[in-house]
């Protein structure tokens, strides 16, 4: 099935079914269209398609021939297929394949992933990989170049890196659309040249540089952060910060995915000024498999946004010409026009977000909640697949925390969690030293933290607590652990810390649960110890069942395993480990674990 005629390829089909001297291949009648150009509902429309593309939106008796296909959408309403303008596939833990074949029932039509969990691992060609396994799936697959990589040079140890020759080669790749999320918002503002470079790099070949400033300040540094370029952010959380960014002519994207629910907080922005919704994208950012099969994908963020007050049309416009214009595709996708590709929906229900039927090119490729099309079985390279490499078997002593001096007790530096929140806090707290050492202290919420790096098998690692994670017993790990993906280890005992590490490690990544040294559960990621190439039916049950038994250790957490992941990223306020140490992200330095001495 061909979804890519270029307008220029098809223009004379286009111009003779317009104007009923050719017919149609499919023409969809009686549809309440939403016209996402003027934000008005038209009624009995017809649109017409010929070699994938839109000819006609109106009238369209005389585009109907004897073979011409013709579906009766009386009382539904046809809207243009949903955009997500930020994501990471990783985070669904399948791959493109998987994730096409999930959320294209849902009405994703174009996703803009940022690949930059495999670049992390495997470098450019674990994005292109990715990249190119996307043109092999009905959904529309655009590219950001990861631009972090690592997130913050310095302070953690990656599989690879992109510096801006990376960034300069990848641009030429057809579907690639811009720099992905430039989490190095302090490498802007200091002027570092080499983050500059590579923005330079996507500016001069007409692209986007996408955009992630996480920072409350919105004034001197959110000014400086979009001169330089950055023309979009997701990381508000707050009303006014995505209210500033739209003023200042940056494109707002405000997230809802598995863990992060912004758009309760961020839509206010919008409900409560009454201001032109233009520069408003809704995306997804991060979502797991369970989450894709109970809720949806960007269907259920557009509810969300209608949920919290906003017009359904208002919102749906968000995802899709909005998120066209932004990227450049708007004169291919993004609306229901002539020219147009024919990406569409039929909904049964506007203010509910339900989604009954999926064309891509004209095409059906959903119905019902179920795919229509075949997608390709694509394997990885088994290079791909063997990407957990530790210097050496993880032992009990490997996660003991010496404590100075002799004292009965000492202040430490404890990562701070909160529910459905990306940032942490630093608590200084008091822990009873036994034995000489530190440990986990369970009726305080203070479990044990390591990262161990695994992708050289130099064997670097480093020990802290955190807070907020509510384990009892037990431990977890994980090889996803934005955004190095180092092996990350929290737990309340040290036996069960390295049986949990190593588990993984013959596993080739995932994430595993571990008591009294018996696997609870365990979710096999086996591409680069962060994806499945399992039906995302399999892997969400394994999550499911590693969800659960989060609960058996004590955690009441919505998503653990996410809030977990972001433990070791050093570019989120306030303090995060990684495998070179503890770091305050609010000063980009490296501190100690002891609040109360200089050095261990």
């Amino acid at each position: 099935m061909n979804y890519e005629n270029r307008l220029w390829d098809v223009s004379k089909e286009l111009v003779s079914v317009a104007q009923g001297k050719k017919y149609a291949d499919l023409v969809i009648t009686k549809a309440k269209l939403i016209n996402v150009h003027t934000a008005e509902i038209i009624p009995d429309t017809d649109v017409a398609v010929v070699s994938g593309r839109i000819a006609l939106v109106g009238d369209a008796t005389h585009t109907i021939g004897p073979e011409t296909i013709i579906i009766d959408a009386a009382g539904l309403y046809l809207t243009p297929g949903f955009m997500d303008g930020h994501l990471h596939v990783e985070s669904s833990m399948v791959t493109v394949t998987g994730f096409a074949r999930a959320v294209l029932p849902n009405g994703t039509t174009s996703i803009f992933m940022d690949p930059h969990e495999i670049a992390n691992v495997l470098g450019l060609e674990g994005v292109r990989l990715m990249h190119e396994e996307g043109k092999s799936v009905p959904l529309r697959v655009f590219t950001t170049i990861p631009s972090c990589v690592p997130a913050a040079p310095g302070f953690e140890d990656t599989g690879a890196s992109i510096g801006p020759a990376e960034v300069r080669e990848a641009m030429k790749w057809e579907g690639v659309t811009g720099l992905g999320e430039m989490m190095n918002f302090p490498g802007v503002l200091s002027n570092d040249e080499g983050v500059h470079e590579m923005t330079r790099e996507t500016l001069t070949a007409g692209k986007v540089v996408t955009g992630h400033y996480a920072m409350p300040e919105i004034a001197k540094g959110l000014q400086a952060y979009i001169a330089s370029g950055v023309s979009s952010c997701h990381e508000s959380v707050r009303a006014e910060d995505a209210l500033a960014k739209m003023r200042l002519g940056m494109y707002a994207m405000l997230r809802e995915g598995s863990a992060w629910h912004d758009v309760k907080e961020t839509i206010r922005s919008v409900t409560e000024t009454n201001i032109d919704t233009s520069l408003c994208i809704l995306c997804s950012d991060d979502t797991h498999p369970d989450t894709l099969l109970e809720r949806g994908h960007l269907n259920h963020v557009i509810l969300r946004a209608i949920q919290e007050g906003v017009n359904p049309i208002r919102a749906i416009q968000m995802a899709t010409i909005n998120t066209a214009r932004y990227f450049g595709v708007d004169t291919d996708l993004g609306s229901i026009a002539p020219g147009k590709y024919a990406d569409m929906l039929l909904l049964s229900d506007l203010a509910r977000v339900t989604v009954e039927q999926v064309f891509i090119a004209g095409i059906p490729v959903a119905e019902n909640g179920q795919i229509l099309v075949d997608l390709p079985d694509l394997k990885y390279p088994d290079a791909v697949r063997q990407s957990v490499h530790l210097a050496k078997v993880l032992e009990e002593r490997d996660f003991q925390i010496p404590a100075p001096a002799s004292k009965d007790q000492i202040t430490v530096r404890v990562i701070q969690v909160e529910e459905a929140q990306t940032v942490t806090k630093q608590l200084l707290t008091k822990m009873r030293v036994t034995k000489s050492c530190l440990q986990a202290d369970p009726a305080q919420d203070i479990a044990k933290i390591a990262v161990f790096e695994r992708h050289s098998g130099q064997g670097s690692h480093a020990l802290g607590f955190v807070n907020g994670l509510g384990l009892n017993a037990g431990a977890v790990a994980s090889t996803v652990a934005h955004d190095s993906h180092n092996l990350l280890i929290v737990g309340t005992n040290d036996a069960d810390m390295a049986v949990a590490g190593n588990i993984l490690a013959e596993h080739g990544g995932g994430m595993v649960a571990v008591k009294d040294g018996e696997v609870l559960a365990l979710v096999e990621l086996p591409i680069a110890g962060l994806m499945s190439d399992r039906p995302v039916e399999e892997v969400a049950a394994a999550v499911a069942a590693l969800s659960a038994a989060w609960r058996k250790l004590g955690s009441t957490l919505v998503s653990p395993f996410m809030t977990m992941a972001l433990l070791s990223l050093p570019v989120i306020p306030e303090l995060r480990l990684t495998n070179r140490g503890l770091v305050d992200v609010t000063t980009f330095s490296f501190t100690e674990l002891f609040a109360e001495e200089e050095t261990l």
